[in-house]
């Protein structure tokens, strides 16, 4: 008797770049983010990064690389302790650099990396160093069915680059299951005191997406039979959650413009777009740009 060893169903590839997701945690070098800040703008100085921002900017990455993860917390380790106190970031102190030349560092973000590889904590990690020396832990961990990625500036874009001016972190880079760009502006805003106000976008970003998610919301609009609009008008108007099955196909078709995941603030900008076509605005307010005051996840 012929044994199927395959499901006859539809086949399912694994495609370079796929949308990914599940949880993750995030060990960030604070002295390696302030330097990466340090080279987002022309005369950009400072030695703190306001960590307000942080996870908001960070999940914004991440989608962008195409993993629609959930970033349950953030470890940041640094030298110096800035007094705020934030949810879900957890303070690691560690020594300067100057002092042991990152070694203790390397012990306490390795450990981390190791206890959350070995107790299978979390789907990814989020690593933020360009120290070499991690390169046989995050082996390690990527061996035990962690996915590690691992954050860099625009220079990540181009690897052959890379490999010639700091072959040190390509080699670490090219470990990674994915490089995660993150805006240099809004590393440097965060460098510079400011909150991020938006998804980390220019403001040319953020226009050119609010205009694609118009097309797209009008576009479905314009499709729905008119019943339908009056039971979506009626809803908004009691309540300002917007019905799952509506959510779930603006999220797919935007999802399938960009090729990519939508950040939460992205999600939030989508539903606003919607709220003021369904009940008539004639534009979207300010405040769809960064965060709307909403709290629809």
């Amino acid at each position: 008797m012929k044994r199927e060893y395959f499901h006859s169903g539809p086949r399912q590839d694994r495609r370079f770049g796929e949308q990914r997701s599940g949880t993750c945690m995030a060990l960030i070098d604070g002295r390696f983010l302030i330097w990466m800040a340090q080279q987002g703008a022309v005369g950009t100085t400072g030695e703190s990064v306001n960590r307000q921002g942080l996870l908001a900017l960070l999940s914004q990455a991440l989608a962008h690389s195409g993993l629609d993860v959930d970033l349950r917390r953030i470890y940041w380790y640094t030298d110096r302790a800035d007094g705020l106190v934030i949810d879900d970031q957890i303070v690691r102190l560690v020594q300067t650099h100057d002092a042991d030349g990152g070694a203790s560092l390397l012990r306490s973000l390795g450990h981390d990396l190791k206890q959350l590889a070995e107790h299978h904590a979390c789907d990814h990690v989020l690593v933020a160093s360009d120290d070499e020396r991690f390169l046989g832990a995050i082996d390690e961990a990527q061996l035990s069915g962690l996915s590690v990625h691992l954050l860099a500036d625009e220079s990540a874009r181009n690897m052959p680059q890379m490999v010639r001016s700091d072959p040190g972190w390509a080699r670490l880079l090219s470990q990674a299951d994915r490089r995660v760009i993150v805006n240099s502006q809004a590393l440097a805003d965060m460098l510079q005191g400011k909150v991020p106000t938006g998804m980390g976008l220019s403001v040319e970003d953020v226009e050119e997406l609010r205009k694609s998610m118009q097309e797209i919301v009008a576009t479905w609009w314009a499709d729905e039979p008119e019943d339908l609009r009056e039971d979506l008008r009626d809803a908004l108007q009691i309540s300002r959650g917007i019905p799952q099955e509506v959510d779930r196909q603006l999220l797919l078709r935007m999802r399938q413009r960009l090729a990519r995941a939508l950040s939460l603030p992205e999600k939030k900008m989508l539903r606003e777009t919607l709220r003021n076509v369904v009940m008539g605005a004639s534009e979207a307010p300010p405040e769809a740009a960064g965060f709307p005051p909403d709290s629809d996840e």
